[in-house]
């Protein structure tokens, strides 16, 4: 089974700036998230099973992955799966929303996600986070992939079968888990 998570709060966050593959540090809100998350898959990693933690390569997912394996009584190593990354917005990484809202006023009210004219398009995005799925969808394994908002939706939308129309809209929670079942995802609040 595959526990999606993202990656507490970011100072690019709090601050409502797109990150994309540039990163910023968790605030302290989103170490608390990462905490509380660990502690939500102790009594799960404790009862036993086969258990892995998998990352993005970017330091925001690394360090929470870090915190949910401490708070989480992990022994093993968190590992790091590139696939995992968030996806790129190109040009627009590190821009506010009111900055992205005046280059192009006709998003104002949409979400920005794959809106970048030089960002990674739902083309590349969807096969690389469906071979990931695919590779970790035994039922027998428990993977925690700690990811991003981007690559979550991408990841969720994958699993359900979903199109980009629908998995633009998905929340991207930074305090709950997600369990890709098949055919199916539960969310479970960690706040």
């Amino acid at each position: 089974m595959i526990w999606l998570v993202r990656h507490g709060q970011t100072e690019f966050n709090r601050d409502q700036r797109l990150q994309g593959r540039i990163d910023s540090p968790l605030t302290a809100l989103g170490v608390g998230q990462a905490r509380r998350v660990g502690e939500w898959f102790a009594p799960r990693i404790a009862a036993g099973g086969d258990w892995r933690i998998l990352a993005s390569p970017l330091g925001r997912t690394q360090a929470t992955a870090r915190l949910i394996a401490d708070g989480a009584g992990f022994a093993g190593p968190v590992e790091t799966d590139e696939r995992l990354i968030e996806l790129s917005i190109g040009s627009w990484e590190g821009l506010a929303r009111h900055e992205i809202e005046a280059l192009r006023p006709d998003l104002k009210d949409q979400p920005f996600f794959m809106h970048s004219p030089d960002g990674e398009p739902w083309d590349l995005a969807a096969p690389r986070l469906g071979a990931f799925l695919a590779e970790h969808a035994d039922r027998d394994r428990q993977v925690i992939a700690v990811t991003h908002a981007g690559a979550g939706k991408v990841m969720r939308g994958v699993h359900l079968g979903l199109g980009l129309a629908d998995v633009r809209h998905l929340e991207v929670p930074q305090d709950a888990v997600f369990a890709l079942t098949p055919g199916a995802i539960e969310r479970f609040d960690c706040a």
